[in-house]
């Protein structure tokens, strides 16, 4: 077997060669003469703040150069490929950003044996120069239950550190206020990856071997075996087994999560496909809400490589209001991603979890409720419809509910409303009298499922309905107020001219009573709530 072709120059330049990429692509970095060091270009402005410095070997791109810049990192030290940077270049960073004024320097480290003895052996010498230095270990590995002497490993969430470190920094706070505040977030944080190939490094051959249609979970970022070895799944079966191995009681190494707030970060080892990570990504989002969790931000990128590792990391961080705003600050890092500062809405993913099947249940209770409720109110809309109509808008609506009810005898309801929607739209306009079944009402059925612009008077109750869908699909109900604007439109009827219709033949001054059908549709969706609030 040969090694791995790769698109590089040669195996002893490829480091460097790609440092300089990364230097001549970022006009806010520069790099440390004679020496694998990428500097922030700014150095003055350190001056009595904390600088921050972090490292370790190559091909983890664009980890750790990519993200030294104002709020981040100060310097990145790197080593060869999966290789431990040396002492001498670490010391010379710590001593660059001494020499810049900072008050103090933060090594952020992974917590992997070279990396500690190295960036350790470069501390000790730099404080016997008079520099105040301290060291954070980053081992937030969920893999191993039993994790060995040597302690869990580093993994993606090291980025985590550094971002929230960063904005500490920048914003001026002392070295021992950032080293425990960091410490803290740390019992937080967890990572597990998983890779259907592996890996080579530049000339040699792949770090091992993986048959076809295998996966490697819990693997590390060097290319090592992982602690289980199965045949691929689908990405939502992979996503779920990934989570709750971090989130196992059982294990030493797991990551303790309820109803909490949590950001997600989602890394390509090196070599899937944008498309397979927006799947992954999808699947790890359902599933973290699935176990009551909000997530409040997401990132879904290349953070921390494994050269060309076809396989992804799954990071999760539990997150409080201040950790949010530190993680949102603003960075000239250019390796982190523009986030969005909004919390992630449910309506982002109805689409995705519609199609899953729980809602389906969930959809079939509703419904049931919803003509249930048509029967009930027959007699007082055919009431209010005498004032302005024919007085058969009760009976119209009651046809339509018992059509709906001999539908449910012999069908399975879908999983996704849209569908189900469509279904109803079709049945009610085949069985269901009068304007309301030839127009209205199918009309209405699929405007909804348009889910037309938010100008539209049913908009806030269509989406707080949908997503009250999707927290009784997962046992998480809160009562809610979602039909109130259809009660006050339909209220609003009152005051309406009508234009067409039995209603339009007659004076407006007489029309005193709110329209049957805005009644009807007020009713139908109170009916929706109550069903989905009764299914906690």
């Amino acid at each position: 077997m040969e090694p791995q072709k790769k698109l590089i120059n040669s195996v002893d330049s490829c480091v460097d060669e790609a440092l300089c990429g990364l230097i001549r692509a970022n006009a806010g970095l520069s790099l440390l003469q004679g020496h694998r060091v990428v500097l922030r270009s700014d150095l003055d402005n350190l001056r009595g703040k904390v600088a921050l410095l972090s490292g370790g070997g190559s091909g983890h791109e664009p980890a750790h150069g990519g993200y030294v810049g104002a709020g981040m990192l100060s310097a990145a030290v790197a080593g060869g490929v999966f290789a431990s940077p040396p002492p001498a270049s670490i010391l010379a960073a710590i001593m660059s950003l001494h020499n810049a004024g900072a008050s103090g320097i933060l090594l952020i480290v992974k917590n992997y044996t070279g990396d500690r003895l190295n960036f350790g052996l470069a501390a000790e010498q730099a404080r016997n120069h008079g520099v105040t230095v301290d060291m954070v270990i980053v081992a937030e590995d969920c893999a191993f239950d039993r994790p060995s002497k040597a302690g869990r490993r580093g993994l993606c969430g090291t980025i985590f550190i550094h971002k929230l470190a960063g904005a500490l920094a920048e914003e001026g706070s002392s070295l021992d206020q950032i080293v425990a505040k960091v410490t803290e977030v740390l019992k937080g944080i967890g990572t597990l990856g998983v890779s259907l190939s592996p890996c080579s490094v530049p000339g040699c051959l792949p770090s091992f071997n993986l048959p076809p249609g295998d996966m490697e979970l819990g693997l590390g970022i060097h290319g090592e075996p992982g602690i289980k070895r199965s045949k691929v799944a689908s990405a939502d079966e992979v996503v779920k087994t990934m989570i709750d191995h971090m989130t196992n009681p059982d294990s030493q190494s797991y990551l303790p999560l309820k109803s909490d707030s949590v950001v997600l970060c989602v890394n390509n080892l090196g070599a899937l496909s944008c498309l397979e990570m927006a799947v992954v990504t999808r699947a790890a989002i359902i599933c973290l809400e699935n176990l009551g969790a909000v997530v409040a931000r997401v990132m879904s990128g290349s953070f921390m490589t494994s050269l060309e590792m076809a396989g992804m990391s799954l990071t999760v961080m539990r997150a409080n209001e201040e950790i949010l705003r530190l993680f949102d600050a603003k960075t000239a890092a250019p390796a982190w991603p523009n986030l969005s500062t909004a919390r992630v809405l449910h309506v982002i993913l109805l689409v995705c979890f519609f199609l899953l099947g729980p809602l389906s249940p969930v959809m079939r209770k509703s419904l049931e409720r919803v003509c249930s409720t048509l029967l009930e109110k027959q007699e007082e809309l055919n009431s209010l419809d005498r004032a302005a109509g024919d007085g058969d808008c009760g009976n119209t609506h009651a046809q339509a509910a018992r059509a709906i009810q001999e539908w449910l005898q012999d069908h399975v309801v879908p999983g996704c409303p849209g569908k189900l929607l469509s279904v109803l739209a079709g049945l009610v306009q085949e069985k269901m009298g009068g304007s309301s079944g030839a127009v209205g009402f199918p009309l209405y059925l699929i405007i909804i499922n348009m889910k037309i612009n938010s100008s539209n008077c049913l908009y806030p109750c269509v989406f707080q309905l949908y997503s009250l869908f999707l927290t009784a699909a997962a046992g998480h109900v809160t009562e809610g107020r979602s039909n109130a604007a259809a009660w006050a439109r339909a209220e609003e009827t009152r005051n309406l001219t009508a234009r067409a219709g039995r209603a339009s033949y007659i004076a407006a001054e007489r029309v005193t009573l709110p329209d049957p059908g805005a009644v009807a549709v007020a009713a139908i969706l109170r009916a929706v709530q109550e069903s989905l609030e009764g299914q906690k």
